[in-house]
């Protein structure tokens, strides 16, 4: 078939080889424990946000939401929320609109706050972006000063899916971001584009002279630290420093994946998953230059986010991923073992959900994911142990 050809002799020799064994959650030989979100926790709900798309804790305790139409918040402890002002300007529609956000590693002295979103170009086209900007709270209210866009997808595309856009700061204190193909499948195979990859930059957006590209002439390859990724919604370091991401497959193969340095992963020549027009991919195991998942899902899951617990109140679980899942409407855990992985346990939690953050007391927090737009409002959960 043409798209296995989408590879050019040039960009093969950019391939990464190697990759571990791949299992899928339907068919690993391991036994999946299911619950109710009733017997593994107690569940208190906090607060409801519109369309609310991620989160983090501030130093002090008190918690950053996105919502997607374009909002930031700031919600205490009492449950008191202030919108923040300067957030960016977005292209709301589809899956676009505010996305992730994520603190400075050295907030406490620079109070610098990034954000993703997606970014209007010319002629009805868009992409992801990410901005920072400096946190300043004075008399009660909240502000964004001197925002200033670091990064952006290239190029921008019409349609509003498959942003990715997920951000994170590494223990080597650079920003990583996950990229999504924008629905448009060879870019992720494309070094002149930045869709379908995760990409490594300085905090101020620069590209760290390590990058496995960074001697190539387009500066844009010079961002690449993985590619042939399709859209991945979730990326975060583990306690022993590696990075993995998670990502939707098209029609079944979402894939969870150990992301290492100039590796590509495949999108769209393999895929354990085929097109939503019925097409074939070929499987991860009929390419072995390609990097096969560590784990992946048929039916799918459609991850929203991913977290690494370590924290002490489920002592149980430190070290294990969990992922907040949407189609699955559960928390799915899965155990790192070496390079490999593996689901062993679903918790149904009875709705979508979007986003997962661990609290500093150990407590997980999650967010519902709120399809539509004027509807009740996406929950905000505290999740402790059943009693």
């Amino acid at each position: 078939m043409r798209k296995i050809m989408l590879c050019s002799a040039a960009l093969a020799a950019l391939v990464a080889c190697g990759g571990t064994a791949a299992t899928s959650a339907q068919d690993n030989g391991a036994a999946v424990s299911r619950v109710e979100a009733a017997e593994a926790f107690a569940v208190e709900e906090l607060d409801r946000f519109a369309e609310p798309w991620a989160m983090t804790f501030l130093p002090d305790g008190r918690l950053l939401v996105t919502e997607k139409a374009g909002t930031l918040r700031i919600r205490a402890s009492d449950g008191a929320t202030i919108e923040v002002a300067g957030a960016p300007q977005v292209d709301y529609g589809g899956q676009g609109g505010l996305g992730d956000v994520v603190l400075h590693p050295r907030f406490a002295e620079n109070g610098l706050v990034y954000l993703s979103y997606a970014d209007a170009g010319e002629e009805d086209l868009r992409g992801a972006a990410v901005a920072r900007a400096r946190l300043v709270e004075e008399g009660g209210a909240a502000r964004l000063e001197r925002l200033e866009v670091i990064w952006r997808q290239v190029p921008k595309y019409d349609g509003h899916g498959h942003y990715g856009h997920r951000i994170a700061f590494g223990p080597d204190g650079f920003l990583y971001i996950s990229s999504g193909d924008r629905q448009e499948f060879n870019p992720a195979q494309l070094m002149a584009s930045n869709l379908g990859k995760v990409v490594r930059l300085n905090d101020d957006g620069s590209v760290p002279a390590d990058n496995p590209y960074a001697s190539e002439s387009d500066p844009i390859a010079r961002q690449v630290w993985t590619l042939g990724h399709r859209n991945p919604l979730g990326i975060a370091f583990a306690p022993d420093g590696r990075l993995w991401e998670i990502e939707m497959g098209p029609q079944g193969g979402d894939e969870l994946n150990l992301i290492e340095r100039g590796a590509n992963y495949g999108y769209p020549i393999v895929s354990n998953g085929d097109h939503y027009d019925g097409t074939r991919i070929p499987d991860h195991s009929t390419r072995p230059e390609f990097r096969a998942p560590a784990a992946w899902w048929t039916p799918v899951i459609s991850p929203g986010d991913m977290i690494f617990y370590t924290g002490g109140l489920f002592a149980d679980w430190r070290g294990n991923i969990l992922v907040a899942g949407m189609s699955a409407e559960a928390i799915v855990r899965v155990a790192i073992e070496g390079d490999s992985a593996r689901e062993i346990e679903r918790i149904a939690m009875g709705q979508r959900i979007r986003e997962i953050e661990q609290a500093p007391d150990g407590s997980i927090w999650v967010l519902e994911d709120q399809e539509e737009a004027g509807g009740a409002g996406g929950r905000l959960l505290r999740l402790t142990p059943a009693r």
